[in-house]
């Protein structure tokens, strides 16, 4: 279907008129919180300010609350699968046994703006059993009698869609994605017995996430819709957004289905918090498993935290996908897999995540074994837990004295360069080495290439050797090497490298969207 066809399927006059709405009441707020989050960087990078609990809300934190009470449908999600909104991807994910499919606009999306659009064709048809998909060798994929139920996941407030003008503005890409589900969706979803779910992205604060609560109230009172229909899961994945969680789901209690351990782009945002600090340098991504002190202290302070309050604490991705070609490593994959999600449910995780269907059953096994309630809400909060501070959510001791090595150095520009030349062809997640990477993974390669280059542990001129060797391995027009190379070597941290592969879609230069004053321009 041509670009033009699916802009008059999706971009009706009643949509565009919604969507001219929500950027008219919200944008401005927008980009006054996004200018909060980039001062706030500077005093921490100038020594002003020391990331720590907001004192100002400490009266929430101390008083006793609770959240909406958990929709029946959603109270059993012991696995959920992730995954890109193209047609056969969305069918095997409703229908691989797992109990929530969360389509991803964000990092698993390479937001060409066809795929956008045919995204949204395609959980329209989802929502309303209309889905199938034919491959070209002729297979038919259909829905099965029970799916999972449906998350919507949008972009984070950072980025714009530079597709979809308002008076010559691009509108927030969070926005557009949100906006134009919930206008085709939301009422067939409440007609079918359900309602409209979201999973947030990227919150650094509890005022953003209050942002989002507006947006659900203004866009349910737009469709006449009763108040606190819409359920959000925020995604727990920035180390600001840590100090914050009590807060976050103080804002969002009407609406909140819990937090979730974003353990990838939480690590992304560890490293950028901490970039301009040689002693906060990590070692090679290997190591960073969730066994470390700082991570480990971050699932139980959200499981704690979660559970006070009455909420779901959902687990992070199993990376790993299963590998068809060596038993004996598929085996060894799965038994990683098998490993990770005990650990989540003894900790008290309420579910987990999978990133590819062959892995829902061996989730759901263990949980099923360790976990026969349907969550694990009324677990007795640990006391400890609940006392955990800036203190042990940086305590990088157990990581002392572990190497960067050659190994990781390389692994880190393939995973980069490979899964920056993916994006380019519209692909938003990649397996490579037998794990699936995303922009969260690819985030975490390049900022360590960074601190690892700026803090003198990686040569200029062997990084700059890996990436000719492996950008020529991989082959491509050299556009992403350029931007690699840009990206590791430029003196400023740059804050997130999604923008500039935007700016690449959209044919500009790797120069473009490196400062953050033009991200509000080209999106």
């Amino acid at each position: 279907m041509s670009t033009e066809k699916l802009e008059h399927r999706i971009l009706t006059t009643a949509s565009r008129r919604f969507l001219a709405e929500l950027h008219a009441h919200f944008e401005l707020r927008r980009r006054s919180l996004l200018e909060d989050r980039r001062r706030a960087s500077r005093e921490i990078e100038s020594g002003l300010r020391h990331p720590n609990f907001v004192e100002e809300t400490r009266w929430i934190r101390e008083s006793e609350w609770k959240v909406a009470e958990i929709p029946e449908e959603i109270r059993d999600r012991r696995v959920e699968i992730t995954g890109p909104t193209d047609r056969k991807r969305v069918i095997q994910a409703l229908g691989s046994g797992a109990r929530v499919f969360m389509a991803d606009f964000e990092d698993a999306h390479s937001p060409v703006w066809s795929r956008t659009l045919e995204g949204q064709i395609n959980l329209i048809d989802a929502v309303r059993r209309e889905i199938e998909y034919v491959s070209p060798e002729g297979r038919n994929y259909r829905l099965p009698e029970n799916p999972a139920v449906l998350f919507c996941r949008p972009r984070g407030w950072h980025l714009i869609e530079p597709n979809h003008l308002i008076q010559g503005q691009p509108i927030s890409a969070s926005l557009l994605d949100f906006g134009l589900y919930f206008h085709h969706n939301a009422e067939e979803l409440v007609r079918r017995g359900s309602r409209p779910y979201f999973y947030i992205p990227k919150l650094e604060s509890h005022l953003e996430a209050r942002l989002w609560r507006d947006a659900f109230r203004f866009s349910e009172e737009h469709h006449g819709i009763e108040p606190g229909t819409v359920r959000a899961t925020v995604l727990i994945e920035t180390f600001p957004a840590v100090f914050q969680m009590e807060e976050i789901l103080h804002e969002l209690r009407e609406y909140s289905a819990g937090l979730n351990c974003g353990r990838w782009d939480y690590l992304f945002s560890f490293i950028k918090t901490f970039h301009h600090l040689p002693d906060f340098d990590l070692p090679d991504r290997a190591q960073l498993t969730m066994d470390c002190n700082f991570l480990s202290a971050y699932a139980k302070r959200l499981i704690a935290t979660c559970h006070r309050r009455g909420a779901h604490a959902m687990g992070g991705m199993a990376a790993q996908i299963p590998i068809k070609s060596d038993p004996r490593a598929n085996a060894e994959a799965l038994e990683k897999v098998r490993k990770d999600k005990i650990r989540e449910v003894r900790l008290g995780h309420d579910g987990t995540w999978v990133a590819h269907p062959g892995l829902v059953a061996i989730a759901t096994e263990v949980f099923d074994e360790a976990m026969p309630e349907p969550n694990q809400i009324d677990r007795e909060v640990h006391p400890e837990w609940m006392r955990i501070g800036a203190v042990e959510l940086m305590n990088l001791d157990d990581l002392r004295g572990k190497p960067i090595t050659t190994m990781g150095i390389e692994t880190n520009v393939e995973v980069a360069l490979r899964y920056m030349e993916a994006w380019l062809s519209g692909s938003g997640a990649v397996p490579i080495h037998h794990l699936m990477e995303d922009a969260a993974t690819a985030e975490i390669s390049r900022a360590q290439l960074w601190q690892w280059l700026h803090h003198g542990k990686l040569g200029r001129k062997t990084f700059m050797d890996l990436v000719e060797h492996c950008s020529a391995e991989i082959g491509g027009d050299g556009r992403a090497a350029a931007l690699l190379r840009d990206l590791v070597l430029q003196d400023r941290f740059v804050e997130f490298m999604t923008p500039g592969l935007s700016a690449l879609l959209s044919g500009g230069s790797t120069h473009e969207r490196q400062h953050p004053e033009n991200e509000e321009k080209l999106g």
